[in-house]
């Protein structure tokens, strides 16, 4: 910038015009000892300014006043303020460690030279990389200056006093991501892991407590000391290392070999205690086992009622009732609970084991003659060999469970019980009783076909007959009016006769008609009572309608309602619900009235 350092003005248009609040008193001299080239005091250390209230760039102004930004005069162009009404520009997530801007909408005409005297205010430039297209990169020195450097964004440039396209454009200056300054901004954080280590490590070693104090040289006071130390409970591991130090060290002469065994035997006498100190603590140890067990236990059965639960809510008479999304869920929790009650089932067993070979240990222990018998490196060995072959039957058992979980699987019959096979067998045994109803009622009522056809053909010949004999009569009448009468008498006993042959024909049409409806009838209600017995809670209308479309498109919603009510000892209707969720549903009950021996 081209003014005076001294005169204060000037210095204030400078400061507001990068963004910087100027402080002092007018008329004054602001700053003393101020260096243009290094952008900053002399004399003060820099300072980071992305900490909050120590750095050399404004705080961020309030929302409500808007930043009035001023006319900046360089020697080859000039920078004009953005509209203050108008938002800030955008500006992207600011990289780790960024010292690289991005000026994008400059003039064609700017050269790197006009570049660098306008960023150069913002701080050091280490590097400047123009491209063809309007656009460069900027690297500064520090990442402070960065910041002056977006404060620019928005401005229009113009070089000189031309007013061609070519000679004006927009700025537009947000971060950069290089990979220098990402790899100096790791390196930097390396040295501050590096210098945190080692501040670590110098307070570490600041309070690690001091070496053990060393063991004092043998004499007679000390170890009278010694001895009575042996003798306490408290202070039985200090001295027993003070002795061991001491015999090691060649301490035991023939004069001090009785203070010495003295000792020794105090040392001794402290094994009793010890042994009793180990029965209490495995005393301890098996009462937390036999806790441990009978906790086990009790989360084991606790599993086994969950899974109980569960495979009663897969059986038919719950089931039909969850939706889709409800059985997924209820399937994967019992799969999850079944898996947790086998690897528990499987723990407890082997604490169960683990007793057994310990009380058989036991016994095998009483003997002594048994004990001796048998060789430390034999008995590792078979037990190493029962180790591996409980593992391999394990693994069996495994391999067989998974084999049996896939043929239930592939069969259909994983989650089926005592129950459901039963009704299986009472749905088979009904749909054998209503075939054998429907073979029985097609014979009774193709033998009565059988007959009305045979009375229909009685009928068409006796036709035929008549006719032949009214075409002789009518041959022989134009003789006499008592001939006439005779013919008029014939004619009706014809007629009559004719109209009883008729009426044969029309009822021999009838049963054949009838009996299809018999057959349709006896057929429906067969699969009606089916769908029925396997919802023992019960189905409405619509939904029987929407099962017997499926197998005859011409049937309606009536017609199943009144073969229902037909049928009052086979099928009985219940209403459920209370107010406005009244349903009127139909149940099975052929079975209710049969008694079971």
């Amino acid at each position: 910038l081209n003014m005076s350092v001294t005169d204060p003005t000037a210095w204030a248009t400078a400061m507001n015009n990068l963004g910087m609040v100027p402080v002092g008193l007018a008329g004054q001299q602001l700053v003393t000892g101020f260096d243009p080239s290094l952008s900053m005091m002399t004399g003060i250390t820099p300072i980071n300014p992305m900490i909050p209230g120590m750095g050399l760039v404004p705080p961020p102004p309030p929302t409500d006043v808007p930043v009035v930004k001023e006319i900046i005069h360089c020697k080859s162009c000039t920078l004009f303020p953005p509209n203050p009404n108008l938002p800030p520009p955008s500006t992207r997530e600011r990289p780790p460690g960024c010292k690289t801007v991005f000026v994008g909408g400059l003039p064609e005409n700017a050269t790197e030279e006009i570049i660098q005297e306008v960023f150069e205010q913002c701080g050091d430039i280490t590097a400047i990389r123009k491209s063809k297209k309007n656009f460069c990169h900027i690297r500064f020195a520090e990442e402070f200056m960065v910041d002056k450097a977006i404060y620019l964004s928005g401005y229009r440039m113009r070089l000189g006093s031309s007013t061609d396209k070519k000679d004006s454009g927009r700025l537009h200056v947000d971060f950069a991501q290089a990979r220098d300054d990402f790899y100096e901004w790791e390196c930097k954080q390396r040295m501050l892991a590096r210098e945190e280590r080692h501040r670590r490590k110098m307070e570490e070693d600041r309070l690690r407590p001091p070496s053990p104090p060393a063991i004092m040289h043998y004499s007679e006071h000390e170890a009278a000391l010694l001895a009575e130390k042996l003798k306490d409970d408290n202070k039985f591991s200090e001295a027993i290392t003070v002795l061991l130090t001491w015999i090691e060290r060649g301490e035991v002469n023939r004069r001090s070999a009785n203070q010495f065994y003295s000792m020794v035997q105090s040392a001794n006498s402290h094994v009793r205690r010890l042994m009793n100190e180990k029965a209490a603590h495995e005393q301890e140890m098996e009462q937390a086992k036999e806790s441990f067990k009978n906790a086990l236990t009790g989360i084991l059965t606790q599993f086994e009622q969950i899974v109980a639960v569960f495979n009663a809510s897969t059986r038919q008479k719950a089931w039909d009732h969850f939706s889709k999304a409800q059985r997924k869920n209820i399937d994967i929790w019992r799969k999850h609970s079944e898996e947790l009650r086998n690897a528990h089932s499987e723990q407890l067993m082997g604490i169960r084991r683990e007793e057994e070979m310990e009380m058989s240990d036991d016994d095998s222990g009483d003997n002594p003659s048994k004990k001796l018998r048998v060789d430390d490196s034999a008995l590792a060995a078979q037990a190493y060999a029962l180790k591996e072959e409980n593992d391999s039957l394990r693994w069996q058992l495994d391999a067989y469970r998974n084999e049996v979980e896939l043929l239930k699987q592939e069969k259909g019959q994983l989650f089926r019980t005592e129950e459901s096979l039963t009704k299986d067998q009472q749905l088979q045994f009904l749909q054998q009783t209503m075939q054998g109803m429907q073979q029985v009622l097609l014979r009774k009522r193709r033998t009565e076909l059988n007959n009305k056809k045979s009375e229909l053909e009685q009928a068409k010949e006796e036709q035929t007959h008549t006719q032949a004999m009214l075409k002789v009569l009518q041959e022989q009448v134009s003789v006499s009016g008592g001939k006439n009468a005779g013919l008029g008498m014939l004619r009706g006993q014809r007629t009559h006769g004719f109209t009883s042959k008729i009426h044969r024909s029309l009822t021999a049409e009838y049963a054949v008609s009838n009996f299809n409806t018999l057959c349709a009838f006896v057929f429906n209600t067969g699969i009606i009572s089916t769908f029925l017995h396997v919802h023992p809670f019960g189905a409405n209308i619509e939904y029987l309608w929407s099962y017997m479309q499926q197998l005859d498109s011409r049937i309606s919603a009536n017609e199943i309602e009144m073969l229902l009510m037909r049928l009052p000892r086979m099928f009985k209707q219940e209403f459920t619900g209370v107010g406005a969720t009244l349903e009127k549903r139909w149940k099975f009950c052929a079975f209710e009235g049969i008694k079971t021996i």
